[in-house]
């Protein structure tokens, strides 16, 4: 969805049409560029919505209407989306002041129309436009947790990829550089993605152990799923703090 302090309550009046800024591509599917470099910009209708029963809603007037053609605004959506007894005469505001919406426990959707709006199904439940371009080419996108990297295999990976692009002799040319880098990426093993070591570190912290520990464990035990119950004496025999 476009920029959220844009979106307009009321409809939008001839000639000022709510539109959002894209960038316009060729049919290779790059970008265009002015002859100044920057990209060439264009301005879109929104993709319509859903209703609850996944019968499609348009965002905008359609054909035949008095505004064909214009936003419907907030206000006008949610009427739709059978919220009528907050338009009107009990209208919500567009968007609490700053967008710092508080709600309460009650109805913690309800304190604006934007509130509202964003936290409708149809709008919550939007892929990314990395997802959407993935789901082009019949690929999947994995999003993991923002974790340390011993909790992400793909940081693994990468961690990999760097030990092995060091043990290159020193160059500083830009040929090699690339060669090495390639042939790093490429070494590492697609068999394994680490996620056994992840799952190791995991293991460990879930048995209180800190960081250190949990390095030594995980490397002492690489063979094993799970820690053995006995850990903690070992790493008091090994002298592991």
């Amino acid at each position: 969805m476009a920029n959220q302090s844009l979106v307009p309550k009321n409809p939008s009046k001839s000639g000022k049409n709510w539109l959002v800024e894209v960038s316009q591509h060729d049919k290779s599917g790059n970008h265009i560029y002015t002859t100044a470099g920057g990209i060439v910009k264009t301005k879109v209708k929104v993709h319509g919505a859903k209703f609850s029963d996944e019968w499609p809603q348009s965002l905008y007037f359609p054909d035949g209407h008095i505004h064909a053609g214009l936003f419907k605004g907030m206000a006008t959506i949610l009427d739709e989306c059978r919220f009528s007894r907050f338009v009107g005469k009990n209208s919500k505001l567009a968007q609490c002041p700053k967008f710092q919406c508080k709600g309460n426990l009650a109805a913690p959707f309800d304190c604006c129309c934007q509130h509202m709006l964003y936290n409708q199904p149809d709008f919550v439940d939007i892929n990314s436009l990395l997802e959407a371009a993935c789901k082009a080419h019949s690929f999947e996108v994995l999003f993991l947790p923002k974790f340390h990297c011993e909790l992400n295999f793909i940081e693994q990976c990468w961690g990999y990829a760097k030990w092995i692009y060091q043990l290159n002799p020193a160059s500083s040319q830009k040929d090699d550089l690339e060669k090495n880098a390639v042939a790093a990426l490429e070494a590492v093993p697609l068999k394994t993605m680490f996620a056994s070591h992840s799952c190791h570190f995991m293991d460990a912290y879930s048995c209180g152990l800190n960081s250190c520990q949990a390095a030594w464990a995980a490397k002492k035990y690489c063979g094993h799923r799970i820690l053995p119950e006995s850990i903690l004496d070992d790493l008091e025999k090994s002298n592991i703090t």
